[in-house]
């Protein structure tokens, strides 16, 4: 089964109307972040999602809007009840890349445990629905695994029966890793569907940029007569082990495309192949 789409508000001036767009089109995952929309988004989204109560909502933790990053147990706390205030409910915070938070492993894990055992507060005083990570290069960097941010929350939550709940991570053409360590049956999406924790996949398009690097050739040996942004999401459809796909786009256009192109996945072989080409260039 292809992965859902989701909205990214990341790069979304309008956060508040681009919800609007994709809640009505049939989106059930919003995320965002504290820092979004220069510190907006979350005032921006509050009466959407207050319109529509059975659509999921991930923000963060770790960045404030000025940009300062912090995973102090303090500052998660108050930043975790500024969101809650602010969307009225969350169904995962994650941890806003935690590798930015300390050079030294041992340190960044310190971090992570200690971020975590105030998330499993907030999730067992069902508060917020769960806790994750949301990395740009945690993984690809071997800064932590899935094995290792699992038993990180166990520890946290001084029991096995933790509320880690969800993994997001970069997936693309651009940033291709995730998709063959799926293929291979290893990699952080396979080890986190395995342990019944979701998958979200951040930047598909690299920022807007993936289209506009990708040749006519590229286009045509992924999906024959297709677009650059169409082919872009019929590839990742084909990624193994993906729940939901972010994107970020204000326009009905773009969603319906996405939304169409990712549930038309090219054959896994296809996509092996793609990779193959491109990992020889």
């Amino acid at each position: 089964m292809s992965p859902e789409l989701g909205l990214g508000t990341y790069r979304v001036r309008a956060a508040g109307e681009a919800a609007r767009t994709a809640l009505a089109a049939g989106a059930k995952w919003i995320d965002t972040a504290p820092n979004y929309g220069h510190g907006r988004a979350h005032h921006d989204l509050a009466p959407i999602l207050a319109e529509h109560p059975t659509a999921k909502v991930t923000t963060k933790t770790g960045f404030n809007p000025d940009g300062h990053h912090s995973l102090a147990p303090a500052d998660v706390r108050a930043q975790t009840e500024e969101s809650l205030a602010a969307l009225g409910r969350a169904d995962i915070v994650f941890v806003h890349n935690p590798e930015r938070s300390a050079h030294d492993r041992q340190q960044l894990h310190h971090n992570l445990r200690a971020a975590f055992a105030v998330l499993e507060e907030f999730a067992q005083a069902s508060r917020i629905g769960g806790y994750g990570v949301a990395t740009w290069a945690g993984f690809t960097n071997q800064a932590f695994t899935v094995a290792e941010l699992i038993a990180l929350a166990a520890e946290a939550a001084e029991s096995a029966n933790h509320r880690l709940a969800g993994v997001q991570l970069p997936v693309s053409l651009v940033m291709a890793e995730p998709i063959t360590q799926a293929l291979d049956g290893g990699g952080p999406l396979v080890h986190a569907r395995d342990a019944g924790i979701m998958t979200f996949a951040s930047a598909p398009l690299h920022g807007g940029e993936l289209p506009g690097l990708m040749t006519p050739e590229l286009v045509n040996l992924i999906q024959p007569g297709s677009t650059s942004h169409n082919a872009a999401f019929q590839l990742i459809g084909a990624c193994p082990a993906l729940d939901v796909v972010l994107t970020s786009t204000s326009t009905l256009q773009h969603w319906e495309d996405a939304r169409d192109a990712l549930a038309q996945p090219i054959p896994g072989a296809r996509l092996r192949t793609v990779l193959d080409v491109l990992s020889a260039e």
